[in-house]
């Protein structure tokens, strides 16, 4: 059976300096493509080839840094949300063992520099607002396609609580001695309103289709993935889907390379109410969900998957 599956190619240039046609066309797929799959991928987001070749030139300068350099830069107190995270912190949800990567996050500010790496900070601030800008446009077309006023996020998302996140997926040197359920990322669901994804160093991302089968995600040369993230699935009473994905672990022969990525995770403000929009609700879809805020939601979540105490 073909697996339900509905992830378009779609140019944000179309909405961002389209013409009205365009801008609605772009609006209403995204919204198609986001209650049906959860996913995109996305052209003309704003970062071009050189931008995000030197930041995979950096990722991968920090990781391969001394264990005890980059431990230096782990924080405790601050559940990973700034700064590096090492090896065995992170799970998925409902999972029993941690995931196998180690990762370095930033936020708006109070980011630690790296003064081994001096373009590590600048490069990964140009991403992370390169990212914030594209995301927030694409929240303009979701509002549009939820009939919502163009700038309804604009608000709750400007100088949010966004994070860019630079993961390292290690090599699996013994890979006998793994755990038969140790993965690179467990299948999970993102916390936030929305994910946009710069494409891997290699190929393993998977989402979860309606017939319970797994589907690999793959982006063209440098367009990025988009995908809703449960604090919008929430907003919305389950009108776009915030779709299970995972990262698997290479064939075997390749098991010994390491993978690199690197998503921005949308956050809005702490104080943003992800409260069931009333337009999302109706006789035969009934609110799913308690009201709750977006920072309480996080620390929810936090602690769900081992980051928070």
């Amino acid at each position: 059976m073909t697996p339900t599956i509905n992830i378009p190619r779609l140019d944000l240039l179309h909405y961002t300096q389209g013409t009205t046609d365009q801008r609605h066309q772009f609006s209403k797929e995204i919204g198609k493509a986001f209650n049906e799959t959860g996913f995109v991928t996305i052209a003309n987001h704003g970062m071009d080839k050189a931008l995000i070749d030197e930041l995979y030139a950096v990722v991968e300068a920090f990781f391969a840094l001394p264990e005890v350099t980059k431990l230096k830069y782990e924080i405790p107190g601050l559940a990973g949300q700034r700064g590096y995270t090492s090896r065995g912190k992170e799970k998925a949800k409902d999972a029993t063992v941690p995931d196998l990567k180690e990762f370095w996050q930033r936020g708006q500010d109070d980011n630690p520099v790296v003064n081994e790496l001096p373009r590590f900070d600048e490069i990964t601030g140009e991403v992370y607002r390169r990212l914030e800008s594209a995301g927030r446009e694409l929240l303009k077309a979701i509002a549009v396609y939820l009939d919502l006023p163009e700038d309804y996020f604009e608000g709750k998302v400007h100088q949010g609580n966004s994070i860019l996140r630079a993961i390292h997926y290690f090599p699996i040197d013994e890979p006998d001695s793994l755990p038969d359920d140790a993965v690179r990322a467990g299948a999970h669901e993102d916390i936030n309103l929305i994910t946009l994804l710069i494409g891997a160093s290699a190929d393993g991302l998977e989402v979860l289709t309606r017939e319970g089968t797994w589907y690999p995600v793959k982006a063209h040369g440098e367009d990025i993935v988009v995908n809703v993230g449960d604090m919008l699935q929430r907003l919305t009473n389950n009108k776009l889907k915030s779709t299970t994905h995972r990262v698997v672990n290479p064939p075997r022969e390749q098991m010994k390379t390491s993978r690199y990525s690197v998503p921005f995770f949308l956050h809005p403000k702490a104080d943003m109410s992800l409260a069931v929009l009333e337009s999302c609700i109706g006789a035969d879809n009934p609110k799913a969900y308690t009201d709750i805020t977006a920072g309480d939601y996080l620390d929810e979540r936090l602690r769900a998957i081992g980051l928070k105490m």
